[in-house]
């Protein structure tokens, strides 16, 4: 069973590392394609050079950037490697560091499943909207859901991994080494 969430693992890592690469790659054609328009012979020579035909790029890596952003934050990122305000935290004993761990782990979950109807609703809508300048590169099926899409799967993925650590805090505390309980049975 060890094999199973490393694949997971190593597939949810692939996922992210080729958005990042995709990005990069669009944000290399921008470039190559503001400077070319400044040579118009180059674009006459060659007519897949037009500067109008690249509109699309701009709208593309911004929809790769919202993929990565939810995709990483819900598969990739590791619970300790985020932004805490840990002071008091830190301060308290051990059975009420448990307390806070558990009680703000189950906050996080709820929040976020209690977010999932009103979102899907307005993907609904979205559903309806077309993207400015996708459809030249993807054709006329993109809408406005699909590039929020990845969203949803946050507000699915998120409140199970915050779950998932409250009950690993409530059975084995959060003073154990393991305590990124997502992490360590993932790896």
């Amino acid at each position: 069973m060890s094999r199973l969430p490393k694949l997971f693992t190593g597939f949810t890592h692939a996922v992210a590392a080729s958005l990042v690469g995709l990005m990069f790659l669009t944000f290399i054609l921008q470039i190559v394609i503001r400077y070319s328009a400044q040579l118009p012979w180059l674009a006459e020579m060659f007519p897949f050079m037009e500067p109008s035909r690249y509109g699309w790029t701009l709208e593309f890596c911004l929809f790769l950037w919202v993929w990565l952003v939810f995709w990483g934050n819900a598969f990739v990122v590791r619970q300790q490697d985020h932004v805490t305000f840990d002071i008091l935290y830190n301060s308290v004993r051990p059975k009420v560091r448990r307390g806070f761990f558990v009680i703000f782990s189950l906050v996080i979950a709820v929040g976020l499943l209690a977010s999932l109807e009103p979102t899907w609703s307005k993907f609904y809508v979205l559903r309806l909207k077309k993207t400015a300048t996708l459809s030249s590169l993807f054709g006329d099926w993109v809408r406005m859901r699909d590039v929020y899409l990845v969203y949803a799967l946050f507000l699915i993925v998120v409140p199970l991994r915050f779950a998932w650590l409250a009950y690993h805090a409530i059975r084995y505390g959060v003073d154990d080494p393991t305590n990124d309980a997502v992490g360590s049975a993932l790896k």
